[in-house]
């Protein structure tokens, strides 16, 4: 008998440990189908009635739902911040999520403020927010982008000036740096190889990085194979002219710092002192909630914040 209950077991575990087996070997090739799928998608690209050839958008993978977004003419506008920030997810994840977010908002206002009209501000405020998330990608990458380039710039005029040709040395800079510049060098190259002109892909490169910078090196780079003229120095003197730029913002960062502060201060200043409040005398500050005076003076206090931030954004962010 106990021999019997021993080879049951020892069969169930057998049976457990082929499934789990089997499971781990089609995730992990599941996975891998993924990850091929996703490096083709990058290399998809459709020719329109006037015979370019363009990259492939993917909005969505959902089907209906990528159709929809495709027809919409605006959402062009809010895939290229997609773009721009390199986000993981499509744009139809983004915006499926601001909905989502909005409604948890706006029912979150009714149910704890008992107020439909703070219920909707809410809502409206939390749709912002996967915006304001890509919104800090975009930059985060950006700026990382400009660190990188001058840099870049200077390797490809010495390669200009060594012999190679420009796709050379747009190659060889695209091997040498890392995220964010070189995979976006190389995505110009790439697109190069599968047949986009030259100054198309350079527009590409362009459109998803939000800098300046860039488009002062595609403008040049441009213009010097219409009208002709030393390539490697044009790109040389830009590569001078953008680090000392780079100098210049980095002393207005460390005289604007104090600003920065005192702003990042005063803005922690209302809610550290409310819930210091809460957590001290719990009945101060329940009046706010309660009371139709108290939501409406929090709504008033938010957007007199909101106000306060972007002044003080404003005076401390000098353009260079």
């Amino acid at each position: 008998m106990e021999f019997m209950i021993y080879g049951l077991i020892i069969f169930i575990v057998s049976i457990f440990v082929i499934e789990i087996c089997f499971y781990s070997y089609r995730k992990i090739k599941s996975g891998q189908k993924k990850q091929i799928k996703k490096r083709l998608s990058k290399y998809t690209f459709i020719e329109n009635e006037s015979g370019d050839i363009l990259k492939k958008r993917k909005l969505s993978s959902i089907s209906f739902f990528d159709k929809f977004l495709a027809s919409l003419t605006f959402v062009k506008a809010w895939d290229r911040l997609v773009m721009q920030a390199n986000a993981k997810y499509p744009l139809g994840v983004y915006i499926l999520s601001a909905f989502l977010l909005g409604a948890v908002g706006w029912l979150l206002g009714i149910f704890m403020l008992h107020n439909k009209l703070l219920g909707a501000v809410m809502g409206i405020a939390a749709m912002f927010l996967p915006y304001l998330y890509l919104m800090h990608l975009k930059n985060r990458r950006t700026d990382r982008f400009q660190n990188q380039l001058h840099e870049a710039l200077d390797l490809i005029a010495r390669a200009l000036k060594a012999g190679h040709s420009f796709n050379s040395a747009l190659q060889l800079a695209a091997k040498e740096f890392n995220d964010p510049l070189g995979p976006e060098f190389q995505e110009t190259i790439d697109e190069i190889n599968f047949g986009v002109s030259l100054a198309d892909a350079l527009k590409n490169l362009a459109a998803r990085v939000d800098s300046n910078e860039i488009k002062y090196f595609v403008v040049a780079v441009i213009i010097q194979r219409e009208t002709g003229g030393n390539l490697a120095e044009l790109i040389e003197s830009l590569a001078h002219i953008l680090r000392e730029r780079f100098k210049f913002e980095g002393k207005i960062k460390v005289l604007t710092s104090e600003g920065r502060i005192s702003a990042y201060i005063l803005i922690a200043l209302p809610f550290l002192i409310a819930g210091w409040l809460q957590i001290s005398n719990p009945e101060f500050l329940k009046p706010l909630f309660t009371q139709p005076i108290g939501r409406y003076m929090l709504g008033g206090a938010a957007i007199m914040m909101i106000t306060g931030i972007i002044i003080m954004k404003k005076m401390v962010k000098i353009e260079v």
